[in-house]
């Protein structure tokens, strides 16, 4: 485990025994996991019982309590060892409670909290459908408030991490048409309810993934499903406010683990080129080589530092959109960029799966997608440098006029 930051005693003992766990309990069955792509529940449960299901909820909803800072370490730690594990604990931590701790009322989080922290219940948001992805506003997914108040969805989602294996669902649709002048993200609403109390819901496709293999992935379809009138989640029409606040805390997450797996595959990497021998010297004295380690080594390491501002500014209650995606933009690209130079490092070796890192490098290219892709964080850094130039002229031409 590496981290520029001196760790509190909380976090050493909090990392020290989920390394424990990841290396007696995960590292041994993630290879086969992967050829499977078999869902390890029972993993999950365990994680749920040291309290990593629930890292960031609260302690009165029976969660762990914990800061964004050390839940990014510890989804870096668990990406080091099994990015398809990371993914279900990163998701179901930051989307499905995140978007409940955002947005819901007292009497909702106190209803489905208590069992997505303890992982009794697995959590799983919905937003991407099969036409819509990056353009949100183009969901299809309808939801019809009824006369007594409540309402019935019909439509798809695509894409759903534990989308087959979850019991509580936030699902966005469609309530209202968008008021003129707000844009098409206008009247969009979240859902939350418990798959076992409706009907009209049910699962579709499981994908079969390049990487990330045993996360579980699948399509929803909604068929006239009723849901009572407290099923919805914050403001009526304005859910994509929430959607927005919950992508930038998920953004942090997936940082992580695009900078866990980057992690995993540049020591595997390192390793390999101080003992491999060509022309009777290790590769790693080729200046080639040593070049390349060392690019990654601080590719990483500012990542971890721009996972780290993000962290704290969320922490601090302060505006963290603009650190949040600088950090998931830069650690996921350096993060795959880390995996792709380890497989060229290790060369025949590293194309074949006895070796990890082909598997990091597969499971990583999706950090660069999920949770908003790296040309979508481009759009709102180059927004947000535009905007603050823009106000600096201005205040320039006031100062000199």
């Amino acid at each position: 485990m590496t981290t520029p930051y001196d760790l509190t005693a909380d976090q050493r003992t909090i990392l020290g025994a989920l390394q424990s766990f990841l290396k007696n309990r995960v590292a041994p069955g993630a290879a086969e996991r992967d050829q499977s792509g078999e869902f390890p529940a029972d993993l999950v449960r365990e994680l749920g019982e040291m309290g990593v299901m629930g890292a960031q909820t609260p302690e009165e909803y029976g969660g762990s309590g914990l800061d964004t800072a050390t839940f990014a370490l510890i989804v870096e730690e668990i990406a080091a060892y099994d990015g398809s594990l990371c993914l279900t604990v990163a998701s179901h931590n930051s989307l499905c409670q995140g978007h409940i701790l955002i947005a819901g009322t007292e009497e909702q989080k106190r209803r489905f909290l208590p069992d997505l922290a303890s992982a009794r219940v697995l959590g799983a948001w919905g937003l991407t459908e099969p036409a819509s992805g990056s353009d949100s506003g183009g969901l299809a997914t309808r939801a019809t408030q009824q006369p007594d108040g409540s309402w019935i969805l019909n439509g798809s989602k695509n894409f759903i991490t534990q989308g087959s294996v979850a019991g509580t669902y936030v699902i966005l649709a469609r309530t209202d048409a968008p008021r003129p002048g707000k844009g098409k993200n206008d009247g969009i609403s979240a859902f939350v309810f418990n798959r076992a109390e409706v009907q009209g819901f049910s699962v579709g496709r499981k994908e079969d993934k390049l990487g990330l293999r045993s996360s579980d992935t699948a399509q929803l379809i909604f068929e006239e499903m009723h849901l009572p009138s407290d099923a919805l989640l914050g403001t009526r029409g304005q859910g994509f406010k929430d959607v927005m606040r919950v992508l930038d805390g998920g953004r942090i997450g997936i940082a992580s683990m695009g900078l866990g797996l980057g992690r995993a595959a540049f020591e595997f990497a390192a390793r390999y080129a101080s003992t491999r021998e060509q022309f009777g010297k290790p590769i790693a004295t080729n200046q080639g080589i040593g070049f390349k380690l060392a690019d990654i080594d601080v590719q990483l390491e500012a990542s971890r530092l721009l996972i780290r501002k993000a962290a704290d500014l969320k922490d601090a209650g302060a505006d963290f959109t603009v650190a949040a995606a600088r950090a998931k933009l830069f650690a996921t690209e350096a993060g795959v960029q880390a995996c792709d130079e380890a497989i060229q490092l290790l060369g025949g070796y590293g194309y074949i799966k006895e070796y990890p890192v082909e598997r990091y490098w597969r499971d990583n290219r999706l950090t660069r997608i999920g949770e908003g892709t790296s040309e979508v964080q481009r759009m709102i850094l180059s927004r947000a440098v535009i905007a603050r130039y823009s106000e600096q002229i201005g205040e320039r031409e006031v100062v000199t006029a």
